[in-house]
């Protein structure tokens, strides 16, 4: 998400008082109230909106600082503290043999606030030889893909300076066959046993609906990354909406069975379309799934998207923030969701 103005933390601290004035200092009752009510209450603050994270219990700020492009190379860090602030709960990094040095340029802020922050990291599937799409994949290649993941966690791992994260996904998925593979969830089993991690997922962007549906099959996944539009699927390799995809509101029953399946859905990639090269020509493509009320509501087309996405069945929008104007507007987009939408 893009704005034409630029904005340090001092700024955006100032402007966002009144929302987190009396937050910095104290938790939300919510949070007092965890042991009573079963949840998983981490680091609430008032001004922020927070759902239940599917099966995982954990009630995440519905704005998770995507971390894996935004931190390689320290890029973004000085965001770090400024997100915590008002209240973000999740964060989400990758490996480092995809996101150079994000989760070594992550590891002194988790330092400081174990305990307080949800951390989630992903590792690439590594090319699969032989395989044909379609097909089950054999013991040997799942034996592959698993050792190469669980590879990646213990270098994840090392990398964030930690014994345990709270989830690790495969990343990329594009193959349904992939999520059956019964090697790779024996190895989620095996490094949860030995108390590396929490939970597993799934993050997609190509062919995401059958992944997806692949997902809620198996019963072994708690959470799912999903590029997902208010126009629909977005896909990566085209860099555009999946052709034919359903809109977003015609994908409330399939998204709807993933929650039933206690799934927690993590929407990314909602605005990226509006942010391609031909940008002056899309970037109100999404503009007819709005109301007159959403169009007036002074949000911006980025802001707009977000806050769809938000009602219409993703629990938490991952965000990949660079700059405090993009953290502003996407903070906002987050922040006025519930008022420009009825809740699904």
């Amino acid at each position: 998400m893009t704005t034409p103005y630029e904005i340090n933390r001092r700024a955006f601290i100032k402007t966002s008082a009144a929302a987190t004035a009396t937050a910095a200092v104290t938790p939300s009752a919510r949070a007092l109230d965890a042991p009573a009510d079963g949840l998983d209450h981490r680091h609430e603050r008032s001004g922020m909106p927070y759902r239940k994270l599917g099966r995982t219990n954990f009630m995440c700020s519905r704005l998770v600082f995507g971390g894996g492009a935004a931190l390689m190379g320290g890029k973004a860090v000085r965001l770090l503290n400024a997100a915590f602030d008002v209240g973000v709960n999740f964060y989400d990094l990758g490996s480092n043999a995809y996101y150079k040095g994000s989760e070594k340029a992550f590891a002194p802020f988790l330092a400081a606030h174990r305990g307080k922050i949800w951390v989630t990291s992903k590792a690439p599937l590594r090319p699969i030889d032989g395989y044909e799409a379609g097909k089950p994949l054999t013991v040997q290649q799942g034996k592959l893909l698993s050792d190469y993941w669980t590879r990646l966690l213990d270098a994840s791992l090392a990398d964030l300076g930690t014994d345990y994260v709270d989830a690790y996904y495969l990343m990329g998925v594009g193959e349904p066959e992939v999520v059956r593979c019964e090697q790779l969830h024996e190895a989620f089993l095996k490094a949860k046993q030995a108390g590396k991690v929490g939970h597993w997922g799934v993050s997609t962007h190509k062919r995401a609906q059958q992944v997806l549906e692949a997902m809620i099959g198996t019963g072994w996944y708690d959470l799912a990354m999903i590029a997902i539009t208010p126009a629909g699927w977005y896909d990566w390799d085209s860099k555009s909406l999946l052709p034919g995809t359903p809109t977003m509101v015609d994908l409330q029953p399939t998204l709807q069975r993933a929650r039933e399946a206690g799934i927690g859905l993590v929407g990314m990639k909602a605005a990226r379309y509006l942010s391609s090269r031909a940008r002056k020509e899309v970037e109100n493509a999404f503009d007819g799934h709005y109301s007159d009320k959403v169009m007036q509501s002074g949000l911006s087309p980025w802001q707009r998207s977000y806050a769809f996405v938000l009602a219409h069945g993703v629990d938490v929008v991952n965000s990949d923030m660079q700059n405090f104007a993009h953290f502003k507007e996407n903070l906002a987009a987050v922040q006025r969701s519930e008022e420009l939408f009825v809740r699904v």
